[in-house]
């Protein structure tokens, strides 16, 4: 009797174990960056292919809060998007008086064999502006002498401030992403102006494409802003993810889709990617995305989060499937 019924709970399990079998846990990227702060501390990500390697560029914040320093740009590498090794850093030039207070949230985009960044300057307020740099080995950059090469100026939609940089080419043209605010500096929204292909990404080839707000928050979830806007292409249409909402408000990441790259229409009423439950690590926020397409094709979505209402930021990744044109995640 005992032998049948330990063959008998053996078999069930066996049986449990078959129709429930342990799943796998695919290693998840999780970048720390203390070495400014102490804790970790790192926002704005953007990612290209370069030379054999992954670059990231993304936001420090001043060394020990030192105000006199401003934000700056760090550097990382990896084979495999997962396990990333800081580099360097991109700080404020001496001769780039711009840069005096900091510069931060980068915009990468690969041409040939030289990498564009494109940045803000930071602690300006209506005066921050986009800069451009570029460089042959990913860590010496050499400025736009006409930096600041952007802004809108200032009108009935826009305060003529700019941060938060994506240039994406497409039909033609290169089409640079920025955020602004409204007049009374309390809404944060998106613009976008066009360059000929093959420029300079001087200040003089940049033209304010639509004298109004091409995306601005209108749902609740996007709260009093849209921003970090990042492009990818599938087929003949444009791809724009973009952060909803100011952030720890909970910041969460939409999808709008393009046919021109200057009208968009939203996926979703909800976020396409949202923050996280209590106790997770992306509680307070999943924002700032940086939309990555790799050279077979696959997409992957870099972006920041942290559980503790700001006080730390990591960065991670997740990779984006499509489906006619939809996007969706496993």
């Amino acid at each position: 009797m005992k032998i049948r019924l330990i063959l008998c709970l053996m078999m069930g399990a066996l049986a449990f174990s078959c129709s429930h079998p342990v799943k796998t846990t695919q290693e998840v990227m999780f970048y720390k960056d203390s070495t400014r702060v102490g804790v970790p501390f790192a926002k704005d990500p953007t990612v290209v292919h370069f030379k054999d390697r992954y670059l990231m560029y993304y936001s420090v914040p001043p060394r020990n809060w030192d105000k006199q320093e401003g934000w700056n740009i760090g550097i990382a590498e990896s084979k495999d998007m997962i396990h990333w090794d800081k580099i360097g850093e991109m700080t404020p030039d001496p001769d780039a008086p711009y840069e005096a207070k900091g510069l931060c949230a980068p915009g990468s985009f690969l041409r040939n064999d030289t990498i564009h960044l494109f940045y803000q300057t930071y602690g300006n307020a209506r005066q921050d502006a986009i800069c451009h740099a570029y460089s042959t080995d990913g860590l010496n950059f050499v400025r736009d002498a006409t930096n600041p090469i952007f802004h809108p100026e200032p009108s009935d939609w826009s305060c003529g401030r700019a941060i938060d940089a994506e240039v994406f080419e497409f039909n033609g043209k290169y089409f640079l992403y920025f955020a602004t605010r409204d007049p009374d500096y309390q809404i944060q929204k998106l613009g976008v102006a066009t360059a000929k292909a093959g420029c300079d990404f001087h200040r003089d080839d940049w033209t304010l494409a639509a004298d109004s707000s091409i995306l601005y928050p209108v749902h609740p979830w996007e709260g009093k802003c849209i921003e970090g806007a990042s492009i990818t292409r599938q087929g003949d249409k444009l791809y724009m993810f973009y952060a909803g909402a100011y952030n720890n408000a909970p910041q969460q990441i939409g999808v709008a889709v393009s046919e021109d790259g200057i009208v968009w229409k939203r996926l979703s009423e909800e976020p396409f990617l949202r923050n996280g439950q209590p106790g997770e690590w992306n509680e307070s926020e999943s924002g700032h995305p940086g939309i990555f397409t790799d050279r077979d094709g696959r997409t992957i979505l870099f972006y920041q989060g942290n559980n503790d209402k700001g006080k730390t930021w990591l960065l991670s990744n997740v990779e984006v499937f499509w489906n006619d044109g939809i996007p969706y995640m496993k």
